[in-house]
């Protein structure tokens, strides 16, 4: 009888182990992409070098604002779009936007510059 409390205890212990109480543990991380030189920023002129005070002068308070080492990422939503801004430090500067990035709200790719003058409104 010891010999199975014993067995049971253990796969007990061993389950337990693998139950996860739903909490996140780690941090998010900002997915962001190496600094990369957007080849089309036509329609991006307002947001293309802004620094965060910037950005939530142009569109108000990011609705998640994420850090991955020297990169911050800030995303700004609407009803109709999403728009993740990516800056990076400029010398002694402060981070200004080198990349953007823009889909609607279900998920699919949208235009940057419509989604930028959406948010704008």
């Amino acid at each position: 009888m010891n010999k199975r409390m014993f067995a049971v205890a253990s796969l007990a212990l061993s389950l337990s182990a693998c139950v996860s109480s739903g909490a996140a543990t780690r941090a998010p991380t900002a997915s962001v992409p190496k600094q990369m030189p957007m080849q089309n920023t036509q329609g991006l002129e307002a947001v293309m070098g802004q620094d965060a005070r910037g950005l939530a002068r142009l569109f108000g308070e990011p609705r998640l604002d994420v850090r991955e080492g020297d990169a911050r990422k800030l995303q700004f939503s609407s009803r109709d779009c999403v728009l993740d801004t990516y800056l990076y430090p400029k010398g002694r500067g402060d981070a200004v936007v080198t990349y953007v990035d823009a889909r609607t709200p279900d998920g699919r790719n949208a235009d940057r510059a419509s989604c930028v003058a959406a948010l704008r409104r």
